[in-house]
């Protein structure tokens, strides 16, 4: 996907907010539409069905956490990235960005680089998952699923079932935080009724046996796999 082909809706109810912000994303060829608040920003994610949205946290009509929930409602959006805009420090509006369904978040004041360093980073992630494939390498990590098999520093790790569609479900996306609910979901299915604490127990088998750098989590989330 060219850069050119790639719409960003960018969603604040400060106009300096969406003119600096803006500015700098279409410097870079990005297709930048905006919305001033929550209920703006769903009714133009339907029209325009955008590859990312920059959210802000704290709008009038509808803030920015209640317009993600609403939005990965919407089927027709399930692979559109959601990044917010929050000038708070505190760990809420994190935790609760994540929950509602974002994929990452950027904190005020913006600066400019990192700002564009972040989307194409996430931008990235659309063109891993438009490529299927069944060998995933991550630095000194490979994970082959056809052969349920990982190499790591050039030795080979014996997982279990579950430790190894864990580990490919987390690597799969590097730096996506999954929640706890989805990873039940697609990791046991409705084989059998598990608890939380027993992600808990195979993450704690992988860092053993991967490193315990390579997964963090996100307290009241979920886990996600760090390069």
């Amino acid at each position: 996907m060219n850069i050119k082909d790639i719409t960003i809706l960018l969603v604040d109810d400060e106009p300096d907010i969406l003119e600096i912000v803006g500015y700098n994303l279409t410097a870079e060829g990005y297709n930048v539409i905006t919305a001033e608040n929550g209920l703006e920003a769903i009714k133009v994610a339907k029209k325009k069905k955008p590859q990312l949205i920059i959210l802000d946290v704290m709008m009038p009509e509808m803030d920015g956490i209640e317009a993600c929930e609403q939005i990965r409602k919407l089927p027709e959006l399930q692979d559109t990235l959601i990044t917010f805009l929050t000038a708070r420090g505190e760990d809420y509006s994190q935790v609760a960005g994540f929950e509602s369904g974002a994929d990452d978040y950027i904190t005020k004041p913006i600066r400019p680089k990192v700002l564009v360093s972040k989307v194409k980073a996430l931008l990235r992630r659309l063109k891993e998952e438009e490529a299927v494939v069944n060998v995933v390498k991550i630095g000194d990590l490979e994970i082959n699923r056809d052969e349920y098999k990982v190499v790591k520093d050039k030795r080979e790790i014996v997982l279990p079932r579950k430790e190894f569609e864990l580990l490919s479900l987390l690597a799969s996306k590097p730096g996506k935080v999954f929640k706890r609910e989805d990873i039940l979901d697609r990791v046991w299915g409705n084989e059998v009724i598990v608890g939380g604490r027993t992600i808990d127990v195979h993450i704690r088998k992988l860092r053993e046996k991967i490193g315990d750098n390579s997964f963090k989590t996100i307290k009241g989330v979920g886990y996600k796999f760090v390069v």
